[in-house]
């Protein structure tokens, strides 16, 4: 990446982490809230930046700020889509998935969204293929220990039960939208060559 590439790379994280912070502190305001899903259309964006308290909200934002770092090839312009598309994607599937939630605050569910669709997006790459393996294989055991054993520690640091179904929504559609875009770029790669 050269410097301008950096630069756009720390003026979207200090933006999105702005952002969030902001959001924070009119929480309630801006999270999930089943009663006034179609009312209040905003939270279906404004839910995943919101969190329960400051320790999640600087554990969710110390993972979104190193995802760019860790998948240096996935463009911002990715990153903002898959942001704008992932939530509301998410929020949808609690509402009419889970209605047992009532209410949710975070950003785990997109991280894990993001984290999907990037490593799927890295499976073309020969040289990175091995890595995204890996983090795809760490994400799946990572989900299957969640919703097996469920989660423990995270939920005592920040005070607030941890949603695994969050996790697990987060991740089916990152990596959905991952296959769509890969899709939709081998069907403009092939329509180049016959041209």
């Amino acid at each position: 990446m050269n410097d301008l590439q950096w630069k756009k790379r720390i003026t979207l994280i200090a933006s999105c982490i702005c952002i969030s912070a902001c959001l924070q502190i009119f929480q309630a305001q801006f999270i999930y809230w089943r009663y006034s899903f179609f009312s209040e259309i905003w939270r279906w964006w404004t839910a995943h930046w919101v969190h329960v308290g400051w320790i999640h909200f600087l554990l969710n934002i110390i993972a979104f700020a190193c995802f760019p770092f860790i998948f240096p090839h996935i463009q911002n312009r990715f990153i903002i889509v898959l942001l704008l598309v992932l939530a509301p994607l998410c929020s949808l599937t609690f509402y009419y998935l889970y209605p047992n939630i009532e209410a949710y605050a975070g950003l785990s569910g997109i991280l894990h969204g993001l984290y999907v669709a990037a490593a799927f997006f890295y499976l073309k790459f020969r040289k990175e293929r091995n890595f995204a393996l890996l983090v795809l294989f760490l994400v799946m055991a990572k989900l299957a220990w969640e919703n097996t054993f469920g989660q423990i520690g995270t939920a005592q640091l920040i005070g607030s039960p941890v949603l695994v179904e969050a996790h697990l929504v987060g991740a089916f559609w990152g990596a959905i939208c991952a296959v769509i875009y890969l899709g939709y770029q081998q069907i403009v790669e092939t329509n180049q060559i016959k041209d």
